[in-house]
């Protein structure tokens, strides 16, 4: 019994939470949402008008002689049968079409607010999750993501507007209509009374025992999507492995799992709903058998036990519904939790407080005694420093897990070091606003991501705004526009997914179109031509020697034969830098470096000369 008490306090404390937390969203829909709460009052009190021309027709028509009213209504005594009835019967439609009016207002102006709530909510969910840090993001599972931004918040209007208000308004009515019970008559109101204790504890019973399914259920669902993204996302290695029928298998189990909870919540719900129908036909059961008697004895009138009896089937109505509508409240608290939980965390990546807008940068980057670890039991990079001056090219080289690609990160402010500075022109990269800083870098990687919608838009994404001149301009700089005036609907050809449709060497070149038309003044190149055959290496290597003229360059790569014509090679290995110089520099210490281009010019021999080993 100790835990129903805590059960709604912590159900009221969560709806007290999403409130708190959407307040600004659900002010701007205050004047939709007082329309809303007055249909329901008026709604509520037309529902109480209903049943009084009952009483009427039953006292002045149908048992005229009876003594037993309290009062007498002026004019009706002395007024035809045939007309009475007929306004009576009027006044039963006109209340009705009243209680259908403000219904109509409370439903349209919940759901439009409702809506709009919703709406400005999922975009802030989104945005807010584009800006959390890496360090979130490899760590979350994108299909769990999806769902929160897809699913979770569509069912936050359940709790927070569709559900909530409606139940509080109508319970702040119950107790309005309590008072008019007491007065048509005290003795049966208490009676009916008797078994709301009773109903109480099976509705809190039985509310908490779905609140916990439905939490886990959502979870699951959560961990559904995540599997499919993960499956979708890397489909043909799946293929390529024959990992179909393990993933269905997973898929099947999770699934299975969340169909029976899902009918446990459903088997709870009607059976709520069951138990509550059982309890009011018992109070007016109880009643009838009181009412009937008093009405015998005279003390009351048979119009004031049927608009008793209607009154008391209104005065449950609101707790039937919060029986109805307790899986849907209860998934929606559990999904809003998880929306909530997605908005309160915190970027490790932000700008800090007093940060400026980055000026033009001209290049000089410096890294100043910078340890950095993804944990941190487990350090990454470890005392790094060394400078690059405006317009120096850079090499990173050295074995895999080294952490050259960590490195870039941080000059992207993708992480921040956990010590040391990193300087661009002599200022830590914390003193400048992100986007101000990330809009004079530009980056081609490895594996260049293109986005589904056309080539223009894919190199305009460099540069918001471009003119197809511009865009123009970057794609012959990148060797792209021979290729993209002869696709299918040239530069607004839309693009298959990650740019599916289109070979590695076509991709690289459209993500070297749209690092060029940023004229960024750092550039960084993270293995950009590998798994490229020999023709698209070398017109992919001319449009990097374009994009790179003039700009101060970070080229991550293990093929030592592009290192070479580097202004600076660092040799980084188990995060520390080794080694650095230039080229014969570095070959002149007979170490490390030296010791791995001499082997990749081995093997680069054996490999032309057909000897195998």
């Amino acid at each position: 019994m100790s835990l129903l008490p805590e059960n709604i306090s912590e159900t009221v404390i969560g709806i007290k939470r999403i409130w708190q937390r959407f307040y600004p969203q659900i002010r701007k829909q205050r004047w939709l949402l007082t329309a809303g709460c007055l249909g329901l009052i008026m709604e509520v009190l037309a529902r109480l008008l209903v049943p009084i021309p009952l009483k009427l027709i039953f006292d002045y028509i149908i048992v005229p002689g009876d003594r037993t009213l309290p009062f007498t209504i002026p004019l009706i005594p002395e007024t035809n049968t045939l007309v009475l009835l007929t306004i009576f019967t009027i006044g039963i439609v006109g209340a009705t079409g009243l209680q259908a009016a403000a219904a109509y207002v409370s439903s349209v102006s919940m759901s439009v607010a409702s809506s709009r709530i919703i709406t400005e909510i999922r975009a802030q969910l989104y945005a807010h999750l584009q800006r959390l840090s890496l360090s979130f993001h490899n760590q979350a599972r994108s299909g769990d993501l999806i769902t929160r931004i897809t699913g979770d918040t569509g069912r936050l209007k359940e709790v927070s507007i569709t559900a909530a208000i409606p139940l509080v308004v109508n319970n702040l009515t119950l107790l309005g209509m309590l008072g008019v019970m007491f007065w048509l008559n005290w003795e049966l109101t208490l009676i009916a009374l008797t078994v709301f204790p009773l109903f109480l504890l099976t509705t809190l019973k039985i509310t908490r025992r779905i609140h916990g399914l439905a939490k886990q259920q959502r979870k699951r669902e959560g961990a559904m999507a995540a599997l499919t993204a993960e499956a979708m996302g890397a489909i043909k290695v799946v293929q390529a492995l024959s990992l179909e029928g393990m993933l269905e298998d997973s898929f099947l189990d999770q699934n299975q799992k969340s169909l029976q909870e899902g009918v446990k919540t459903q088997q709870l719900s009607a059976g709520l709903q069951r138990t509550i129908q059982i309890l009011i036909a018992i109070a007016q059961a109880l009643v009838i058998w009181r009412g009937v008697q008093l009405v015998q004895q005279q003390a009351i009138t048979a119009g004031d036990l049927l608009v008793f009896m209607t009154y008391l089937k209104t005065f449950f109505k609101p707790s039937q519904k919060l029986a109805k509508q307790t899986a849907q409240i209860s998934k929606a608290l559990a999904s809003a939790d998880r929306v909530m939980d997605l908005l309160n965390t915190v970027p490790d990546i932000r700008d800090s407080r007093g940060a400026i807008e980055a000026p033009a940068f001209r290049g000089q980057v410096s890294f100043h005694r910078v340890s950095f670890g993804y944990r941190s039991d487990h350090s990454i990079l470890n005392n790094l420093n060394f400078e690059a001056q405006p317009g120096q090219k850079v090499a990173l080289v050295g074995p895999s897990g080294g952490g050259k690609s960590t490195l870039v990160s941080l000059l992207l402010r993708l992480y921040d070091p956990d010590e040391g500075q990193i300087r661009i022109d002599g200022h830590d990269l914390r003193e400048y606003k992100l986007e101000s800083l990330r809009r004079q870098i530009t980056i081609v990687l490895q594996d260049s991501i293109l986005f589904g919608v056309s080539v223009r838009d894919n190199i305009s994404y460099g540069l918001l705004g471009a003119s197809q001149k511009e865009i123009e301009a970057a794609a012959h700089l990148a060797n792209a526009h021979d290729f993209i005036i002869r696709l299918p609907q040239g530069y607004d050809t839309i693009l298959g997914e990650r740019g599916a449709t289109l070979s590695g060497g076509q991709r690289q070149r459209i993500a070297i179109a749209r690092a060029a038309i940023r004229k960024a003044p750092i550039v960084i190149l993270d293995e950009p031509t590998v798994g490229l055959d020999n023709e698209n290496e070398r017109s992919v290597s001319e449009a990097l020697d374009r994009l790179t003229q003039g700009c101060t360059t970070f080229l991550i790569t293990h093929d030592l034969r592009t290192a070479i014509s580097a202004d600076r090679i660092l040799y980084i290995e188990k995060g520390e830098i080794l080694e650095q110089g230039t080229h014969e520099e570095l070959m002149s210490l007979a170490s490390g470096y030296a010791t791995l281009y001499r082997l990749q010019s081995v093997v680069d021999v054996s490999s032309k000369s057909g000897v195998l080993y």
